[in-house]
C-alpha cells in the first residue's frame, strides 16, 4: 500500500499491554471510473470481500512503547488477487473505496483478542480508490523512486541504492492532509466499555 500508513498513539495506560491492529473496509458499494480529471461513480461495485485483521508485528507491546514512536504499517500489501492472498495482504477490487481502520486492544495474549474490549479509529482524509495504474504521472515516479517493492518498473529492474535507504519516505503520506492531526471517527460498537477505563486510546493519523 502506497503511501504508507502511519498514525501516533497517546491516551494508552504506559504500563498496560496493548495490540493494535488494522483491517480495511468498503466505502461505498460502488465501483468508480477516472473520467475529466476527476473519480466518478461509474456503475455498482463488486461484492464486499471479508478481511483478516492484520496484527502489527509488535503486538503485544506496552502503552509506554506504542506512545514513544510513529506507528507504522508499511508492511501492509493490496491485492486483487485470490491466488495472492496470504498473511499481511488485504484482497481489495480495483477502481473501489476502502477505508482503513486501526484497532486497539487492552490485552497481552492475542489469543484472546476476541474476547476483549476494541477501540476503533478511521479518518475519513485517508479513504482512497484502488487503482492497477496511477492516474497521475508525478504519483508514479514518485512511487518507483520511493516504494521498495516497485523495483520492477525501474530501468535497471532492481533496487537502487536510493530505494534500499528509503523506507522513511516510502511511508510518507503524500497528501498534506495526512499530516495534520484531527479527531478520528470513533466506530468502535463497545466504545462504551472503553470509556470506563482509566486511559482512553487516541490515535491520530500522521
Amino acid at each position: 500500500m502506497f503511501p504508507g500508513y502511519r498514525v501516533k498513539m497517546s491516551g494508552m495506560d504506559p504500563n498496560a499491554q496493548y495490540c493494535v491492529l488494522m483491517d480495511i473496509s468498503s466505502v461505498d458499494e460502488n465501483r468508480y471510473k477516472f473520467q475529466h480529471g476527476e473519480w466518478v461513480i461509474a456503475g455498482s461495485g463488486e461484492p464486499h470481500i471479508p478481511q483478516r485483521y492484520y496484527l502489527h508485528p509488535n503486538s503485544p507491546c506496552t502503552g509506554q512503547q506504542w506512545m514513544k514512536d510513529i506507528v507504522s504499517f508499511h508492511k501492509v500489501k493490496l491485492t486483487n488477487s485470490c491466488g495472492n492472498f496470504g498473511d499481511g495482504k488485504f484482497l481489495v477490487h480495483s477502481m473501489h473505496r476502502y477505508q482503513p481502520r486501526v484497532h486497539i486492544v487492552r490485552t497481552d495474549d492475542v489469543n484472546t483478542l476476541h474476547l476483549q474490549p476494541m477501540s476503533t479509529f478511521a479518518f475519513p482524509q485517508t479513504f482512497f480508490t484502488t487503482v492497477t495504474a496511477y492516474q497521475n504521472g508525478k504519483i508514479t515516479k514518485l512511487k518507483i523512486s520511493n516504494n521498495p517493492y516497485a523495483r520492477g518498473f525501474r530501468e535497471d529492474g532492481a533496487k537502487t541504492m536510493k530505494a534500499k535507504t528509503s523506507l522513511a519516505s516510502f511511508t510518507r503520506p503524500v497528501s498534506i492532509t495526512h499530516k495534520r492531526r484531527c479527531s478520528p471517527n470513533t466506530t468502535s460498537p463497545n466504545s462504551t466499555k472503553r470509556v470506563k477505563l482509566d486511559y482512553a486510546p487516541a490515535v491520530y493519523v500522521h
